[in-house]
């Protein structure tokens, strides 16, 4: 199973930070399972491929999405601070 999840922004600087933010899941993923995100102009881009059951794949789509909403909240409380 393969996902492609596009998520926008006001400007590439904020989907860089978000991007960041959700990276380290980038670097250790069990077997059968990939993720990569990364920049696209605007957008935060992640690539998601599993080999495993849908459960799993679904559990991921599922994480991925909160760790992006936990990184929007952050950033739009450190925005109104700075």
């Amino acid at each position: 199973m393969k996902a492609e999840i596009w998520v926008g922004y006001k400007n590439g600087g904020y989907a860089e930070a978000i991007t960041k933010a959700v990276s380290p899941d980038n670097l250790k993923t069990p077997l059968g399972l990939d993720v990569k995100t990364l920049r696209k102009g605007r957008f935060a881009v992640t690539f998601i491929e599993c080999n495993q059951r849908l459960e799993t794949f679904i559990a991921t789509i599922d994480d991925l999405l909160s760790c992006i909403q936990i990184a929007e909240k952050t950033l739009g409380a450190v925005e109104k601070h700075v």
